[in-house]
């Protein structure tokens, strides 16, 4: 019994681990100039889609979450080696953000079934709700208005303020690591 209690609370402990990391994945476009890129600036959000409620789109839910947005993809630019300037960029940053519920389903099957009485008994299966958090970042030519680099991270969301912010803010940083470190201009 012990060693089953102490299994659960590994795989319990180990899923927790893995719910909190931020899976990003990222495109680039196969023209983009990157080397090209030193400053930029950061959009304003689109207005609300027609039909959209605000608990569709924590976005639009309050001001708090958008400034912990641009606060945070203004940092981890800047810890690129990228400059923010609003007069002359050479890129812009368009973000956007949802969330959803989703289940987490687990089976703990260890591949046999035991007979109890006569009844076989099946394996445990744990159904876990949680809401998963998305950030999109989009890097635009300032000049062409073309699409360069797409950023994408997913991770879950908690119920808490502080923990929330902190959700955004690594999510914000993992995505943006993904993106190319700012060359150095002539002269600098």
């Amino acid at each position: 019994m012990q060693t089953r209690l102490c299994v659960a609370l590994c795989m319990t402990l180990a899923a927790v681990a893995c719910g909190s990391s931020v899976r990003v994945t990222t495109m680039a476009a196969p023209t983009a100039a990157f080397g090209e890129m030193h400053r930029f600036r950061i959009l304003e959000p689109p207005s609300r889609r027609a039909g959209a409620s605000p608990t569709d789109d924590p976005m639009l839910l309050n001001s708090m979450s958008n400034q912990t947005l641009v606060q945070s993809i203004n940092s981890a630019f800047e810890s690129r080696g990228y400059m923010h300037d609003l007069a002359a960029p050479d890129f812009t940053v368009a973000y956007y953000a949802s969330a959803r519920e989703r289940l987490n389903v687990t089976e703990w099957d260890y591949g046999y079934r035991g007979y109890w009485r006569g009844f076989r008994e099946p394996g445990v299966v744990d159904v876990e709700p949680y809401t998963e958090g998305t950030v999109i970042i989009d890097v635009v030519n300032a000049q062409t208005k073309e699409l360069m680099w797409r950023g994408r991270g997913q991770a879950a969301t908690s119920d808490d303020p502080k923990a929330f912010q902190r959700s955004l803010q690594e999510t914000v940083r993992s995505i943006v690591a993904k993106y190319p470190m700012a060359t150095k201009l002539a002269g600098r």
